[in-house]
């Protein structure tokens, strides 16, 4: 008897169920001619990045998966993460507007001393070039040529200053490509933080 009774219970459980595993998924979506499908295999790969809907076997909607977003929209998602992303290193860097300011003297002293070094080698070789030139006028004034070695040394040391008025510009750009970094930094600092720049 007690058999017999989980049997029909069981029996009854199974065709309860029954209808629920035949009850298929419908997708809705629309194809590249602006009509509306209504299709149980799936949304073809086409169409999946338009997005679509999913309903039940009584033709509610039970889940969406949106569009996929534009070129445009994907390159705004992507500016404002990297925005975020420069935000928490710049807040990480400094507590205050002040700050920006104090680490710019550095960057700038830094970049000064920089400069200071290569003018104080120029200097240098000014007063060699000085005194080779001295030397080649000395052999013209006695009516002797002047030496190759002194030529080819007076030619090197004008090309090192030529290197050396190179470095000075490089420095001096990077002082002023400091100057624009930091005082981007300092407005955009000063806007998170909610203070006058």
């Amino acid at each position: 008897m007690q058999k017999r009774h989980a049997l029909r219970v069981s029996l009854l459980v199974c065709l309860a169920i029954a209808p629920l595993a035949g009850a298929a998924e419908l997708y809705r979506y629309v194809d590249d001619k602006g009509v509306t499908v209504l299709d149980r295999q799936g949304v073809p790969p086409e169409y999946i990045g338009k997005g679509y809907e999913v309903l039940n076997d009584q033709g509610r909607v039970v889940r969406v998966v949106p569009p996929a977003p534009s070129r445009e929209e994907m390159q705004r998602q992507l500016d404002e993460q990297a925005r975020a992303s420069s935000d928490a290193q710049l807040l990480r860097l400094y507590t205050s507007v002040e700050d920006v300011d104090r680490a710019l003297e550095r960057k700038l002293a830094e970049l000064d001393g920089l400069i200071g070094v290569v003018r104080g080698n120029q200097q240098s070789l000014r007063k060699q070039l000085t005194g080779l030139q001295s030397q080649a006028a000395e052999s013209e004034r006695s009516g002797r040529d002047v030496p190759a070695h002194l030529l080819t040394q007076m030619e090197r040391l004008r090309e090192e200053q030529k290197r050396l008025d190179k470095e000075i510009a490089r420095y001096q750009a990077e002082s002023e490509k400091a100057k624009t970094g930091y005082a981007a930094d300092r407005a955009r600092l000063a806007e998170l933080l909610g203070s006058t720049p």
